[in-house]
């Protein structure tokens, strides 16, 4: 497991804000998969450097708002639309084959919310989507809440989303929320938020390097290593 700092000890952690896909669920590469069916979908060449230049946009932009993603990549609100709905329905169709949960995860959330803490699961996928995995999952009585963006204000990497999770959960300070994810988006959301607690995994999308960049506190191999870092 890579190296990480030492959680403050002053902070007691009540909310602990986890993302979705890469983090704690698996689509062995859906997501790409289901954007080339989206990029298809406006026009966007099979191949050749606008192609690769759109793939690399959305690596580098993983678990942001999808919707947001596609407004920056083709332009009018018409395209990103179009984008967004074939986008979904090329993951949707795959989700109950294609979406397993990360080793260890359910079990951390339950061992979190055992010790008392609330814990609320994020995406940057819509509220249908987000849905579709959850009960494709059976996790609908895992964790406390489910948030999306739209139905919790903006996406990542705007704060809203651990914001509105910490307002449900009536913390008693931001600084006791801990933020977990697989990209610098999650990071960032949880920085801009005032969460005490980076913590970025390794099992989704971007580097340790990556992660660290962006301000994560702690980087782990995975989320199934969480609870040590949380639990007093």
């Amino acid at each position: 497991m890579p190296n990480s700092t030492s959680p403050n000890a002053s902070t007691a952690i009540e909310l602990v804000v986890l993302d979705m896909a890469g983090t704690t669920v698996t689509d062995d590469g859906l997501v790409l998969e289901s954007f080339d069916a989206a990029a298809t979908a406006v026009g966007l060449a099979d191949a050749g450097p606008e192609r690769d230049a759109a793939r690399r946009y959305v690596l580098d932009t993983m678990g942001q708002s999808k919707i947001e993603v596609f407004r920056a990549l083709f332009g009018t609100e018409d395209r990103a639309q179009a984008a967004n709905r074939a986008f979904e329905s090329a993951y949707d169709a795959r989700i109950d084959d294609g979406v397993s949960p990360v080793p260890g995860a359910a079990q951390a959330i339950t061992k979190l919310r055992e010790s008392g803490i609330t814990v609320v699961l994020t995406t940057g996928f819509s509220v249908p989507t987000q849905n579709r995995i959850i009960d494709a999952l059976g996790w609908r009585d895992l964790p406390d809440a489910f948030l999306a963006p739209g139905s919790a204000g903006r996406g990542r990497p705007h704060p809203d989303l651990v914001l509105s999770a910490a307002l449900l959960a009536e913390v008693t300070d931001i600084s006791s929320v801990a933020v977990v994810g697989d990209t610098s988006s999650d990071i960032l959301s949880g920085r801009r938020a005032g969460a005490s607690l980076l913590v970025g995994v390794l099992s989704g999308a971007h580097s340790e390097d990556q992660l660290r960049e962006a301000g994560a506190t702690h980087v782990l191999d995975s989320v199934a290593d969480l609870p040590p870092i949380v639990l007093p």
